[in-house]
């Protein structure tokens, strides 16, 4: 039996006695109070789990002490004694939050079943709260791991638009993030507690995903033997994420389209309407802007759908987020050893910052879980991550790339130093302290760097 802590409220001092001696033979920590302020006063000293108050007392009745404890102290249960029950005032005590009402004289069983019920109460809620914080740190803001002044940006817009009902549009790479963006807006939301919906939209032929989308009815199509809900249904009250919403086919646009701009919907095979309360969030690595110029696309879903956009950036745009990402994702990866590896080496840092990750962050996450399944060190290791980022490679298509001769070594590593300070600078919104912090060097030798490669701000603006 679940045990826990309980304040016992009655002026009739035997059977406040009597009471707690049976609360406290159940082996609950009981305490008692024979007026409504020495409770409240308990009250405020101590979380009690549950208080067992009679209505009648000589300062303030049983209702005061339950309406003080709404709102001071709303994770106590309160039950109510009176020797004068009613039904009415039975009802009135329930609407005005108590969890039970007990006539007396006291059946001894009746309250040990009461309280029971109460300590019951208090753990699932508590254990909701557990979950919903679980939650908030698995998909909320703080899972999205970034100081780079575009990252700052996204997240000065997520709180902006988190509280509304407004469409938003992710856009990106493929593994930047966009379904952890998404979730973090829906978490930082009043919609937090409703459904959190995701549909790939691109894993699936068209026909399918009109059904998975508004459902169908039985005899829609050959296989419909029931009636079937649709992810529309599934989260109304709450948030639908449709990822890579690009891929959509024509027929599928125009239906988006009246669910965007009327809510409502009909089943495929189906005839009646429904009607949802959603909020839409769309993702797509695809340019639509070049899809509607194309006709692949339709404008006026465009439009609607293009109502807040948020542009998550590819991680080789995001070199200072490098070492915190590997760092984060590090952690979450010992939790699920007993490898003692502390971190990593300048050297891997260094590794980690040149490679140019075409799979963005899912990448960099597949490389962390890799060097720490296979490291003998404490210290993850150059030669702990994959080949591809360990060749010389990157430097050379720079070469290549901007016609720099071979054989002139000075103008081989100047170009590629010039391109990484640039990079570095734009990923710090050219603050030249924390480039020069990222890039491990004084502030006064990126100065130096800068004018030799006539780098500066303004430059960039007129290129």
């Amino acid at each position: 039996m679940t045990q826990g802590s309980l304040l016992v409220v009655d002026d009739d001092r035997p059977l406040l006695e009597s009471m707690a001696d049976y609360l406290r033979s159940l082996g609950h920590r009981t305490e008692t109070a024979s007026t409504c302020q020495e409770a409240i006063d308990r009250m405020k000293e101590f979380p009690f789990d549950a208080v067992v108050c009679d209505v009648n007392l000589p300062d303030e009745d049983g209702f005061h002490l339950l309406e003080w404890a709404r709102g001071a102290v709303p994770d106590t249960e309160v039950i109510l004694l009176t020797g004068f029950g009613t039904i009415e005032s039975a009802v009135d005590a329930i609407r005005l939050g108590a969890f039970d009402y007990l006539t007396k004289p006291i059946i001894e069983d009746e309250l040990n079943f009461s309280i029971r019920r109460a300590l019951g109460q208090k753990q699932i809620v508590t254990e909701n709260k557990q979950l919903k914080k679980a939650l908030n740190q698995r998909f909320g803001m703080g899972n999205i791991v970034g100081h780079d002044y575009r990252m700052l940006k996204m997240f000065d817009l997520i709180e902006s638009v988190a509280d509304t009902r407004t469409t938003v549009l992710v856009l990106g790479e493929s593994g930047t993030g966009k379904t952890m963006t998404a979730r973090a807006i829906h978490q930082m939301s009043n919609r937090r507690d409703k459904p959190f919906v995701e549909v790939a939209c691109g894993a699936l032929p068209d026909s399918l995903l009109e059904s998975e989308l508004f459902g169908h009815v039985a005899g829609a199509f050959t296989g419909a033997n029931h009636d079937k809900m649709g992810k529309f249904l599934q989260a109304n009250g709450g948030t639908i994420f449709l990822d890579e919403i690009g891929t959509a086919s024509p027929s599928l646009q125009v239906k988006l389209l009246r669910v965007l701009q009327d809510r409502e919907f009909e089943p495929v095979g189906g005839t009646k309407t429904h009607k949802v309360d959603i909020r839409m969030i769309l993702a797509t690595n695809l340019d639509l802007e070049e899809a509607v110029r194309k006709g692949e696309f339709r404008q006026d879903l465009y439009y609607r759908i293009n109502v807040v956009t948020m542009m998550q950036p590819p991680l080789r745009e995001r070199i200072s987020d490098i070492p915190l990402l590997a760092e984060h994702y590090l952690q979450e990866f010992l939790k699920q050893t007993t490898k003692p590896v502390t971190g990593f080496s300048r050297e891997a840092v260094e590794l980690l910052q040149r490679y140019k990750w075409p799979g963005n962050v899912r990448e960099l996450v597949n490389v962390v879980e890799r060097a720490v399944v296979l490291t003998k060190n404490t210290i993850i290791q150059p030669d702990d991550l994959p080949e591809a980022l360990r060749r010389d490679d990157h430097f050379a298509d720079l070469g290549g790339r901007y016609g720099v001769a071979g054989n002139n070594l000075k103008s081989a590593l100047a170009t590629p130093e010039r391109e990484m300070i640039l990079e570095t600078l734009e990923s710090h919104g050219w603050n030249r302290q924390d480039t020069a912090d990222a890039l491990g060097i004084n502030r006064t030798t990126l100065y130096k760097k800068m004018k030799k490669y006539g780098i500066s701000f303004e430059k960039q603006l007129l290129t």
